[in-house]
């Protein structure tokens, strides 16, 4: 005999009370679980519908909004509440910022368990708008239907889109007027190409059925005012390439890398394509206090230039080098925090387990002249080990800057084994963070931690903290 399903409770007149882990806000419900809620704004009095039911939680939406929060703002973009973006569009800066760090010392202290002896105010962002150096849009030929066109009689003319991908659905593309991340002409382009296309019956892709011309627009901006186009077509068509290119190319003369890339794969990364050059230089450069990053289409970069700056300064700063340390910079990718402290050190020793990464590590330091820097490619937990030490000497200070998952616990077992005076340990996600300070903890204390505001409008955050010997 099956058992009827319980129906999920409704609430009435709820105080939201915090925001928390991946931008949700929370709420107590009377029974005293806690409710997470993605359209609320700590502050706000709602009622909540919820459709989840844990042994801890519940996780539910605000359905009616009896009193706004005072932390309230008008977001910025139409799309905002559609567009998976920014999810905090609708909340104050200054109010961001509190929610960022208040996340991060919570992780700390409760997931790790760590005292924290000097904590440094949050570092926000001069730009709270267009301040990406990098966005990827989405061609598609079905696309995402807003309520109030799903109602209306009138018949859907239009329904090519070229803008993001709807959360959690990897076949659903919300088609973008207008987005406030990246400067002008990055709109421009995306709305004259999408419009070229359309009137040109140039085949937007169907993800679905593997079907269409069009696949993706890459569009990277930089500091020193180049500015790379990489479109990404499904199939080879001479013809219908070069009128698109073509028009891109007339269109926008400021453009001083135009590429292409034809993938017939199921999925849309290009890391494992053939990048191809159709107008000016296949890369775009980056500069950073003298030093001059050559960034190509596959190249990481911290998306916030202006921000990476900043982290990359504290990060120094933490390391406080006085030019004798031998310094290991462990996920090391494109070299960029490797050649930022190089002056300041003996020697740095750089380890990254993406060739390319690594290859793009060593052309960048030999244009910027820098010869006290050696970078080595392999898995951090294989190559980081006694050998690599015996080869290549016993670190003064590591830097650290993992993945979102943090590091392996081979590696933080490792580290504990060498025992360097220091270890400055950069993380995107300050969970993972505690959880690998927690292990450090026997051994090392946490001297100082501060967050650097990367991403205005979404919950991401960035977080350096010093590890000094017991």
């Amino acid at each position: 005999m099956s058992r009827r399903k319980s129906k999920t409770p409704f609430f009435e007149q709820i105080e939201v009370l915090d925001a928390g882990a991946k931008g949700k806000s929370i709420a107590k419900a009377p029974d005293g679980r806690v409710i997470f809620l993605p359209n609320a704004v700590p502050g706000d009095v709602v009622n909540i519908q919820t459709f989840k039911k844990r042994k801890a939680y519940y996780e539910g939406k605000a359905t009616a909004f009896l009193k706004l929060s005072d932390k309230r703002t008008n977001p910025l973009c139409e799309h905002f509440g559609t567009c998976g973006g920014c999810k905090w569009q609708h909340m104050g800066y200054e109010h961001q910022l509190h929610y960022k760090q208040h996340e991060v010392i919570h992780n700390l202290t409760r997931i790790g368990k760590v005292e924290l002896s000097e904590i440094l105010p949050i570092v926000g962002s001069q730009k709270q708008y267009y301040y990406r150096n990098k966005m990827e849009f989405s061609f598609s030929d079905r696309r995402w239907l807003t309520q109030a066109e799903i109602e209306s009689t009138d018949t859907v003319e239009d329904k090519n889109a070229l803008g993001f991908h709807i959360p959690g659905m990897w076949d659903k593309i919300l088609d973008i007027k207008q987005c406030h991340l990246q400067a002008d002409p990055s709109n421009a382009i995306r709305n004259a190409v999408k419009q070229f296309a359309t009137e040109n019956d140039l085949e937007f892709f169907n993800t679905r059925n593997q079907t269409g011309f069009l696949r993706t627009l890459m569009i990277r901006t930089s500091s020193t005012g180049d500015l790379m186009v990489l479109i990404q077509f499904y199939k080879e068509d001479g013809f219908k390439r070069k009128l698109l290119l073509d028009y891109i190319a007339k269109q926008f003369p400021e453009i001083t890398a135009l590429l292409y890339v034809i993938n017939e794969k199921a999925n849309d990364t290009i890391y494992d394509q053939d990048i191809i050059c159709y107008q000016g230089l296949d890369h775009i450069f980056e500069e950073m206090e003298g030093l001059r990053f050559k960034i190509n289409a596959k190249s990481f970069y911290q998306t916030n230039s202006e921000q990476a700056y900043e982290l990359y300064k504290i990060t120094r700063n933490f390391a406080g080098l006085s030019g004798t340390e031998l310094v290991y910079d462990l996920y090391t990718g494109t070299g960029t925090i490797a050649q930022f402290v190089a002056k300041q050190a003996k020697k740095v020793v750089g380890v990254e387990s993406v060739p390319e990464a690594i290859q793009a590590a060593k052309a960048n330091a030999k244009l910027n002249r820098i010869e006290n820097v050696s970078f080595f490619v392999g898995d951090m937990k294989q190559v980081f080990n006694d050998r690599f030490i015996a080869n290549h000497g016993h670190p003064d200070v590591i830097i650290t800057d993992p993945p979102r998952d943090g590091m392996h616990k081979d590696v933080v077992q490792q580290i504990l084994s060498i025992a360097p005076e220091k270890v400055v340990y950069i993380s995107c996600n300050s969970a993972t963070q505690a959880r690998d300070l927690a292990l450090m903890n026997s051994m090392y204390k946490v001297s100082k931690t501060q967050a650097v505001d990367m991403f205005p409008q979404t919950f991401h955050v960035e977080n350096v903290v010093l590890l000094e010997r017991r």
